[in-house]
């Protein structure tokens, strides 16, 4: 993954998500591009007769002081011993990680943001979904891989062999009795021709697949965990659960490398 995008807000938490994109890149020889975004459709309201009122001198202030902050964390990277830049946007964040992830090999956001959720029915790229709290630093300790022999699953997985380079301990998990399109062991396999060794590890039930998956995250502690996202539609996870959506909001969870 040598094409990384990471979401550059001016919150405090946005530096693990660049920290983790720099030892990424360290590991890769990647290079680092940091998106700072300015919504200016925020600034904008429509009026009783259909017309729209921009808050000029708001908007101004907001783009001026995003571009001193873009300019500040430039500054501040060129000391690094990674290569990057900053590209500036002015849309929605999802819809500018979005365009600007078209040739990025993977794309950083926090874990607790709404865009982690989004953004991988946004885009073709793997999402990497980091927590706010703590870096994520390669070679990575432990990853393990949530196979349930989905296409979503399976892309996942693809995505994933760079960040898994040099993993001490890779698992492969399955739920026994969940229903699977494709067998495990081809996932083995398929990890196993990339010169990367995995086990795999059967996990009885316990209540759903999310709770059963939980409940081993919280016994192993993964590293990363890499998985297929929303394998069912997006307005059904929201009305009865998923397993995308019991992660992204589970508390003191592992990240989480989302592909669709």
């Amino acid at each position: 993954m040598r094409s990384i995008l990471v979401q550059a807000d001016r919150n405090d938490e946005a530096k693990s998500r660049v920290e983790t994109a720099l030892s990424l890149a360290r590991m890769t020889g990647g290079h680092v591009s940091l998106l700072v975004d300015t919504p200016v459709a925020r600034y904008t309201s429509v009026d009783s007769m259909g017309g729209s009122i921009v808050a000029i001198d708001a908007l101004h202030e907001a783009l001026a002081r995003d571009d001193v902050y873009a300019s500040e964390v430039m500054t501040r990277l060129a000391r690094e011993d990674v290569p990057c830049d900053v590209v500036r946007a002015e849309s929605e964040p999802v819809s500018a990680l979005a365009e600007f992830g078209r040739l990025a090999d993977v794309i950083i956001v926090s874990r607790a943001d709404y865009v982690a959720g989004d953004l991988p029915l946004a885009v073709r790229s793997p999402v990497l979904a980091v927590n706010d709290d703590r870096v994520l630093t390669f070679p990575l300790e432990s990853a393990c891989i949530a196979w349930d022999g989905s296409a979503e699953a399976g892309y996942a997985l693809r995505c994933s062999l760079p960040l898994l380079a040099g993993c001490d301990n890779v698992t492969v998990l399955t739920v026994q009795g969940a229903a699977s399109d494709w067998p495990a062991t081809e996932a083995l396999e398929y990890l196993s021709r990339h010169g990367i060794c995995a086990e795999l590890k059967i996990l009885s039930r316990q209540g759903g697949v999310d709770e059963t998956l939980a409940h081993e995250f919280q016994s192993c502690r993964p590293a990363l965990v890499v998985m297929g996202a929303f394998g069912h539609s997006r307005l059904r996870e929201f009305l009865f659960g998923g397993v995308t959506n019991t992660f992204l909001s589970l508390a003191n969870g592992p990240a989480l490398l989302l592909a669709h």
